[in-house]
This record gives C-alpha cells, sequence and structure tokens, in this order.
C-alpha cells in the first residue's frame, strides 16, 4: 500500500514479539509506512512501526547527503524533471497528504510542501513524462482532503 517493496526480512525469536524489517525502493515511502501504520491495531496488538537504526541503510551511498537537513529521516528520495506546482493547498497539508493525492494519476517519487508569502504550495515529482501530464489534466480544480481540511488545489 505504500510502495514498492524490495525485501522483507521476518524475525521470529524463540520468545514474542517478532518483528520485521521492510525495505522499500523509495525512502519516502518507507516513511508514509511509518507514518500510516505507527499505532495501527494488528489483529489486537499495537503496532510500533519506526525507521530501523543500523544495517543495511548505512551502507547505502546516496547522491546528496546534505537533503538530511530537511528534517526528514530514511535518505534521499528520488527526483525527476516531471515536475508539477500544486497551489491552494489548505495551511495543515503535509507532503504525506499531497503525495498521496498525487497518486491518483502517477507513480508519484517526490514530494513536498512548503510555505510561500503567507500560502501553502506544494511541488510533485513524477517519474515520467506522461504522469505528469495526467496529473495535470486529472487533478487540477479537484477537491485536496486531509484529517484537518479541504481546499480546491490548482
Amino acid at each position: 500500500q505504500y510502495g514498492r517493496i524490495v525485501d522483507i526480512d521476518l524475525k521470529i525469536p524463540p520468545r514474542p514479539p517478532g518483528y520485521a524489517f521492510v525495505e522499500f525502493e523509495d525512502p519516502r515511502d518507507a516513511d508514509d509506512a511509518i507514518y500510516g501504520r505507527d499505532g495501527y491495531d494488528f489483529d489486537g496488538y499495537r503496532l510500533r512501526v519506526e525507521l530501523a537504526h543500523g544495517g543495511r541503510a548505512q551502507s547505502y551511498s546516496y547522491d546528496r547527503p546534505s537533503s538530511f537537513s530537511n528534517g526528514r529521516r530514511g535518505g534521499v528520495s528520488r527526483r525527476s524533471e516531471f515536475r508539477v506546482m500544486v497551489d491552494g493547498l489548505p495551511s495543515s497539508a503535509s507532503w504525506q497528504d499531497l503525495k498521496d493525492h498525487m497518486r491518483r494519476a502517477g507513480d508519484v517519487c517526490f514530494s513536498d510542501v512548503y510555505r510561500e508569502g503567507g500560502a501553502t504550495v506544494g511541488v510533485v515529482d513524477y517519474t515520467n513524462y506522461d504522469d505528469m501530464k495526467y496529473a495535470i489534466r486529472k487533478l487540477d480544480d479537484t477537491e485536496f482532503r486531509n484529517a484537518f481540511s479541504r481546499a480546491y488545489i490548482r
């Protein structure tokens, strides 16, 4: 549900609880999974979902290590030249909300939300030209919703 999974390493120790390492193709999808499933009720058990510390993630070499400064964990996400700017977002919009909304039109590889002159603006990168063009046609002047508000976006 949160993105393409590269690997799942299920650990079943002699005594509960069991746990797993789930590696996503895109680190931002791992952030989405953490956001969406931490505290989730799974068959009567509360899931604890967090970013793994150590392990293979430390061995990856990222193009732009400076991107860790944006406050998000999980490394660098892919950027592309197929970018859409989104205006009219409510002030409560997050990059996760925007990514979820824009996925209706195709394969999103990056999203971000920022404040500019009192307005909330978003940027969304698609993995290909066709998805970008389709997003402009399909999602222009649609209702954006999150848990806190609604707004029509351009």
